[in-house]
């Protein structure tokens, strides 16, 4: 079998796929139509960031049967276009945590030493050493944005500089965090207290210009930002007022929202007191040989024996089992990722009760989905069906999995509840037919919603002329409703309306949404 890397990585990969007995080509720099007209070739794909896997080079995929990326992100593959063409879509997302928080520490030091100031200073022939007074780091408020995998590690290196660590993290229980000697602040503590506040989490819904003026504003004066996370977590024009005010003393990006990133389209650059490096946290030999090791491992794996490791678009069971709870693993991936976005306050336990025929099958592989649903929202590219539940562990999550034969409502019936630190949901779902996964209640509410894709979820009281008005705001705005369901609460007069759209609601609408008479709260989904 024959595999393409389409991205320069370390030789380390090209060697293990070879020593695998597999047939390697590495052609670099390929332009969309030159890999279209030779993927047909290929059994197995190998990116970087570079490559972009669209749906039409997917398309003329032929024999290809996996892609791996080097790597954690994934939005330069189409994942939904791989999966119905049935190919397996892998990363590597543990090969470069290290690497990316040891670089968030190397620009706080830079920042605070006015190490790439002073260096373009002595280059230019001056000696200014009155110029550039820096500031020690012991003693001072270390701030995270997020203390997942990456920020846990920053944190630790932080804490060997005796700095003290406090975090920000809503999806993360305090205990866990405790367990790293990180005090949990809200985000507005976070930005008051911290003398050097780092971003370490991914460009989601959630996330999308979460750090702006607000937070700005709130900061020290004296206090210092850094971003090598995602670009667009960031809001950069807030960031460049920020900055040009002197609402904070200095900043350090690695990542922007538009990348290749110059002056003209990033101000930024142009600030004394501000520093950056185009989007190095992954840079390091290291994490290139464990990324490229990691991925080639996993494609040689798949291609000679089937063996499915990291993959984002299949569970790692065999056909038979596939055949069987197939619908509803993509049942339980899609209440894992309603909960998720409904939720407040960190996960602390999960039950899941199996009635009906489903209880007598191998039903392993859909908690595993569950669970990879649950936390798709927070760390995107980040999980997958393998490391699900080992986050989970790791976040402190009780899981509990109960079977009966059993089923009151449906033949086959899956019920989860979850308990967070700010209270409880119930989620039950069903599948109808073959292959059609559907929600059938939420907490007290009875209904019958295909949930996927871009959702409008409203809690509204059971009146008149809510369905109307919604339709009336939403149409104006250009957002066209494809499917609408409504569950009802039989003991009040409340009601739940799912409405699924071409696109997603924006948060502008959403606020309009929420004004309208009688309704009591609107959320904006997106569902796998």
């Amino acid at each position: 079998m024959k595999v393409l890397i389409s991205d320069s990585m370390s030789p380390l990969g090209e060697k293990i796929l070879a020593d695998a007995g597999l047939d390697v080509d590495v052609k670099t720099g390929l332009s969309p139509e030159e890999l279209q007209t030779i993927i047909g070739d290929y059994d197995g794909l190998v990116v970087r960031s570079a490559t972009k896997a669209t749906a039409e080079i997917i398309g003329a995929a032929e024999n290809l049967k996996v892609i791996g990326r080097a790597g954690i992100g994934l939005d330069n593959v189409d994942i939904p276009a791989a999966s119905q063409k049935g190919i397996v879509v892998m990363n590597a997302p543990d090969g470069n945590a290290t690497t990316a928080a040891e670089h968030a520490i190397g620009m706080m030091m830079a920042l605070s030493r006015n190490i790439p100031q002073a260096t373009a200073s002595m280059k230019e022939g001056k000696w200014e050493k009155k110029s550039f007074m820096g500031r020690e780091l012991t003693g001072k408020t270390f701030g995270i944005f997020g203390i997942g995998r990456i920020g846990a590690i920053a944190a630790s290196r932080a804490q060997g500089l005796k700095m003290k660590v406090i975090a920000y993290d809503p999806h993360m229980p305090k205990e866990m965090v405790d367990k790293l000697g990180v005090e949990l602040v809200s985000v507005e503590e976070l930005a008051r207290r911290a003398d050097y506040i780092t971003v370490h989490v991914p460009l989601t819904k959630e996330t999308a210009n979460a750090l702006s003026t607000e937070f700005f504003t709130n900061m020290k004066k004296d206090a210092m930002f850094i971003d090598c996370a995602r670009g667009g977590v960031c809001d950069e024009e807030a960031l460049y007022k920020a900055l040009v005010d002197g609402e904070i003393a200095g900043a350090a990006l690695d990542v922007f929202a538009k990348e290749p990133t110059t002056k003209e389209n990033c101000p930024l650059l142009g600030l004394n007191n501000f520093i950056c490096t185009p989007h190095l946290g992954a840079s390091t030999s290291e994490a290139q040989e464990n990324v490229a090791t990691a991925i080639a491992e996993q494609v040689a794996e798949y291609l000679n024996k089937g063996v499915v490791t990291n993959a984002v678009n299949v569970p790692s069971v065999s056909d038979d089992v596939l055949a069987q709870v197939g619908p509803y693993i993509k049942l339980g991936e899609m209440l894992g990722s309603l909960h998720m976005q409904i939720a407040k306050g960190g996960v602390q336990e999960v039950s899941l009760e199996y009635s009906g025929e489903l209880a007598e099958l191998n039903t392993s592989p859909v908690t595993v989905a569950f669970l990879k649903g649950l936390f798709t929202p927070i760390l995107q590219d980040a999980v997958n069906y393998v490391n699900a539940p080992v986050i989970a562990k790791d976040r402190g999550i009780r899981v509990v999995e109960s079977k009966s034969d059993e089923s009151s409502d449906f033949v086959n019936v899956l019920r989860i509840k979850v308990k967070t630190n700010e209270g409880e949901n119930e989620l039950v779902g069903t599948v109808f037919g073959k292959n059609e996964p559907r929600l059938v209640r939420l907490n007290t509410f009875r209904l019958e919603a295909e949930a996927s894709g871009p959702m409008l979820l409203v809690y509204n009281n059971d009146v008149p002329g809510v369905i109307g008005a919604l339709g009336t705001i939403l149409g104006s705005n250009g957002v066209n409703i494809s499917r609408m369901t409504v569950g009802r609460e039989e003991a009040s007069s409340q009601n739940i309306i799912f409405l699924s759209t071409d696109s997603l609601i924006s948060k502008e609408l959403l606020e309009e949404v929420v004004q309208l008479d009688n309704i009591d709260n609107a959320l904006a989904l997106e569902l796998v």
